[in-house]
């Protein structure tokens, strides 16, 4: 958590490889990223870290289930496997029904939910989500960080960056960053935070 230009998307940006650290060591999944090649970042990019964006980002000209079974095809998974993962993943967060659909054919909220079945597709063990209530409004945004609790719960290390002390109660453990360090870490005790594995920005992982 922290005020815009606190330095959230960068830390955020370093733990998915995004950015290179320009001194110290960042170990990740158990991994030190300092050491890999892009090709060894981008490889665990995709197999095991997922990304969810206040923008989206979903193909308009796709389903949700062809959007979500993307990454899949991209990394060579056949058409028909990357299909049922993705069917697996929107189930996961409750859009079961809705992959035959088009982005602009379902709401801002499922959108986003559909955003974060892509990004765990494939079983990927780290989701790093930037602001994704953001562009929503409470209720919706609420949804949504529920979807992300029961992913955490399931077993999924889940790290939000937010400006919304509303989400903390969502997360296990609060950072709070300032000018780019971290100003304090907490453990919440919020009605929604259960034994899991997420964090409003900061993680275990």
């Amino acid at each position: 958590m922290g005020a815009s230009g606190s330095g959230k998307t960068t830390l955020l940006n370093l733990i998915g490889g995004l950015d290179r650290l320009s001194a110290g060591r960042l170990e990740v999944l158990g991994t030190d990223l300092a050491g890999l090649s892009e090709a060894r970042l981008a490889g665990l990019r995709m197999t095991s870290i997922g990304f969810v964006f206040q923008e989206l980002n979903l193909l308009p000209e796709l389903t949700l289930q062809e959007n979500v079974a993307l990454p899949l095809e991209g990394a060579g998974v056949p058409r028909a496997e990357a299909r049922r993962r993705a069917d697996e993943a929107l189930a996961r967060v409750g859009l079961a029904e809705l992959g035959p659909r088009f982005p602009d054919e379902v709401s801002g909220g499922q959108q986003q939910r559909a955003a974060i079945a892509r990004a765990v597709v494939g079983e990927r063990r780290l989701l790093l989500a930037d602001e994704p209530t953001g562009a929503l409004d409470s209720a919706t945004g609420a949804q949504v960080m529920r979807t992300l609790r029961e992913l955490c719960d399931s077993g999924v290390t889940v790290v939000v960056s937010t400006h919304n002390p509303a989400n903390a109660q969502y997360a296990d453990r609060v950072v709070r960053m300032r000018d780019g360090r971290i100003d304090g870490i907490t453990a919440t005790t919020g009605s929604s935070a259960t034994t899991g594995n997420s964090a409003t920005t900061g993680s275990s992982a």
